[in-house]
């Protein structure tokens, strides 16, 4: 699995735009293990100079930087993986409250876990956004406190743990890393996972390690990081989660599987990213299409989470500036677009 996650890796890369750049400028991302982990926790908590109040600040947070990128009208529900119902990936932006049918705000890190508890009374680790996310009420009961566990599929009750999802494994993993950065050892990440932290130099377990690796940043991950990135945005904290920027840090700190580096060109600029939109995404019959003005596309490749192509097509033909692929069977993917000197990567959804 590894060196097929390598090859990827290899093969595979985004650009790192300017504003993440220009974040990390007094960072020396030359160093390892607990050297960058340090310089990493002292930068997210200098930048984190907004600190929201649980109501309204983290409801209004939310409905900034988890909308569906298809529908502004719609929040993004993590664990979400359904059309309808309480395991519904989306719901209606304002439908947030306590009942049954609305969105409520899901404490990915439980704030039972934490020591001491995280309170949501004042401004703090409680009412941290890079670690609150628009979830079901009732799918947010149904996780409760459970510690994450290793599983496949959607997201449920697994041996007494919580399995987050295929989707949203990577999503999870990257906020407790950043909690435990950001919180030290209130907030451990053998707490609230169920792993082992033997070949680790501090308490990050190789489960969080493995999901990094294997899922890679979503849109929304990115969204929720340009947002908070930003300060100027009234309810933005001011710092980002560096995981999401370059999930190979994790690497870096603590070893474990390749994760993905996404600077790996980050000296190349930004204007040679081709642009390409894709829907549906998530996709729920195996087709997708891709829609884009840019001339010359050449190369269209998929590939599995762990590198294997699956998909390649040379010269399409875009009708209307729009091409199909079809009979993609259920799974996350990678899809590169191409033309002669500009590519995007885009992770896709099958369900």
């Amino acid at each position: 699995m590894t060196k097929k996650l390598f090859f990827l890796i290899l093969f595979i890369y985004s650009f790192v735009g300017f504003s993440q750049q220009s974040y990390y400028n007094d960072v020396d991302l030359t160093k390892y293990g607990l050297a960058l982990k340090d310089e990493l926790a002292s930068k997210i908590t200098s930048t984190h100079t907004n600190f929201l109040v649980y109501t309204p600040g983290v409801w209004e947070a939310s409905r900034k930087t988890d909308v569906n990128p298809e529908n502004a009208n719609e929040v993004i529900l993590i664990y979400g993986y359904s059309s309808s119902g309480i395991t519904a990936r989306t719901r209606g932006i304002n439908e947030n409250g306590g009942s049954a049918g609305d969105w409520n705000r899901e404490h990915v890190y439980p704030r039972s876990l934490a020591n001491p508890s995280l309170s949501t009374s004042s401004p703090g680790a409680g009412t941290d956004a890079h670690s609150l996310r628009p979830s079901d009420v009732d799918h947010n009961r149904d996780r409760g406190n459970l510690a994450f566990v290793e599983s496949s599929g959607n997201s449920r009750r697994v041996n007494g743990g919580w399995y987050p999802g295929d989707e949203w494994k990577g999503d999870v993993a990257r906020m407790m890393m950043y909690m435990y950065l950001r919180y030290g050892n209130r907030c451990l990440p053998t707490v609230v996972g169920i792993g082992s932290s033997a070949n680790t130099p501090d308490e990050m377990i190789d489960l969080f390690l493995k999901w990094n690796a294997e899922d890679p940043v979503s849109e929304i991950e990115d969204n929720r990081n340009t947002y908070h990135g930003d300060s100027a945005n009234t309810y933005a904290q001011g710092n980002r989660n560096p995981f999401i920027d370059n999930p190979n840090l994790a690497t870096q700190i603590w070893g474990g599987p390749v994760a993905e580096n996404r600077w790996a060109t980050a000296s190349v600029s930004e204007e040679q990213t081709l642009k390409a939109r894709v829907f549906p995404n998530p996709s729920v019959n195996g087709k997708i299409t891709i829609f884009s003005n840019e001339s010359g596309i050449n190369d269209i490749r998929v590939y599995s989470i762990l590198g294997k192509e699956v998909y390649a097509k040379k010269n399409p033909n875009f009708d209307n500036k729009a091409f199909d692929i079809e009979n993609l069977n259920s799974g996350i993917y990678l899809l590169k677009i191409k033309n002669n000197n500009k590519f995007t990567i885009k992770k896709i959804i099958i369900n």
